[in-house]
């Protein structure tokens, strides 16, 4: 079901960039991409790691983790209001296109929405309902591509497309109000625990909430630079019309790097932080065959994408010819992330979340300093080579940790022992 949702979002996602590009004018594209990604950056500071907190902390307790959820559903909340306001204030001070601010103004739904998403996420896996999970991905997509078809067939302005956005994120954010609800309650089944909870639990403080979720959030805001901060950059240094060169080609990117995503981070993530409080066989094995298996897969993508990417002109029309030379520089950077995410993944469940986060930043930084040199020098390219400058340094540094501090003196597995634990299944971790 994870799987078929990918495709869904994959391809929902690259015709909506397609109807957008061909309907809009260039420079609107490019101010509505680039807000779009400012939005997307600003997601993961309201969430603040506590998705990723939930699968940390029901991984090691069972129910009793319970006793996080409505503290680190409150600090969620005023975080929301806070950067809302934020994203407004930067709306409105600053730009004399009036377009443009009614774009950003609008889109900052989007913010709410990827919120909602986000923890109702979590909570899926937690559940161990990955149907409901694939259709929540799935859905503010198919939203999305009906508002690029009505502005496709109908002609309308990009304040209009922004609208139909912040339309998809209203619903989107009732529909995860009512799935959460059960969630919140403490009445939903946990998969992988037994079906009992403790009769009284007491919140824990959420000062605790902060310290706990922050290394989360912070990751998730330099997992978020490596996607977005090349359009942002490209929109600043470049203009908006390098911006909608770039928007498609990262849209597609974005999408082939959901697949480690979802067989990580909303399927194996939960798995694993029961797994390293007992299961070390499991561990190797997800070591030795998850990081192999995502880089040959990585580099199968990679040249699709490169392949496909060959359409895009004639897809896009004038003005985008050199979008199938900036998808393919891009898509070098497609292995290094599919192995990266294996990697990090064991890191986070592993106990070396700080040292992981550490290495994040160490990438944003290299991204940074990329993107100052390449872009003034070589254009889009130029912030295309930077992308997958960055993803290589730190696909090589997540390596070198886990190789040193998850599987170290470890006993790597075989083929053998590959079959055997797929006949046997694993013990039971309640």
């Amino acid at each position: 079901m994870l799987g078929l949702s990918q495709v869904g979002v994959t391809v929902a996602a690259f015709c909506t960039q397609i109807l957008l590009a061909r309907t809009l004018p260039q420079s609107a594209f490019g101010t509505f991409s680039a807000a779009l990604a400012v939005m997307a950056l600003a997601a993961p500071l309201v969430v603040f790691g506590v998705s990723e907190l939930w699968l940390q902390r029901f991984g090691l307790e069972g129910h009793a983790a319970r006793r996080w959820v409505r503290p680190s559903l409150r600090l969620v909340a005023g975080l929301c209001v806070g950067v809302l306001a934020a994203a407004l204030v930067w709306s409105l001070a600053g730009n004399s296109d009036p377009a443009a601010t009614s774009v950003r103004a609008l889109l900052t739904s989007v913010i709410v929405a990827q919120v909602g998403l986000t923890l109702v996420a979590s909570a899926q896996q937690l559940r161990g309902d990955y149907r409901g999970l694939s259709v929540l991905q799935v859905a503010p997509h198919v939203g999305r591509v009906l508002v690029a078809l009505a502005s496709w067939a109908a002609g309308l302005s990009v304040v209009a497309v922004a609208a139909g956005y912040a339309a998809v994120a209203l619903l989107t954010v009732v529909a995860c109000i009512a799935v959460m609800r059960p969630f919140v309650a403490g009445t939903m089944p946990l998969d992988g625990h037994r079906d009992t909870a403790p009769a009284a639990i007491t919140d824990v403080p959420l000062s605790r909430v902060v310290t706990a979720a922050t290394p989360f959030v912070l990751g998730n805001v330099f997992y978020l630079l490596g996607i977005y901060l090349g359009t942002i950059v490209a929109a600043e240094v470049l203009g908006p019309e390098a911006a909608a060169l770039l928007a498609v080609p990262m849209a597609v990117i974005t999408a082939a790097y959901l697949v480690p995503r979802v067989v990580y981070q909303q399927y194996f993530l939960a798995k694993l932080h029961r797994w390293a409080h007992g299961d070390r066989d499991a561990v190797l094995l997800a070591y030795r065959f998850g990081t192999s298996g995502m880089v040959v897969l990585g580099i199968l993508v990679a040249g699709l994408i490169a392949l496909g990417g060959q359409l895009l002109p004639i897809l896009l029309g004038p003005g985008y010819g050199e979008t199938a030379a900036v998808l393919a520089v891009l898509a070098l950077a497609v292995p290094f992330r599919f192995g990266g995410a294996a990697v990090a993944a064991l890191l986070t469940s592993g106990g070396l979340l700080r040292r992981k986060v550490v290495h994040q930043g160490i990438g944003a930084l290299v991204l940074l300093a990329a993107l100052a040199v390449a872009t003034p020098m070589w254009g889009v390219r130029g912030t295309a080579s930077a992308t997958v400058l960055a993803e290589g340094a730190l696909c090589v540094l997540f390596w070198v940790t886990a190789r040193r501090h998850v599987v170290r003196g470890g006993d790597l597995p075989s083929w053998h022992d590959l079959r055997r634990r797929l006949t046997r299944g694993s013990p039971s971790a309640s």
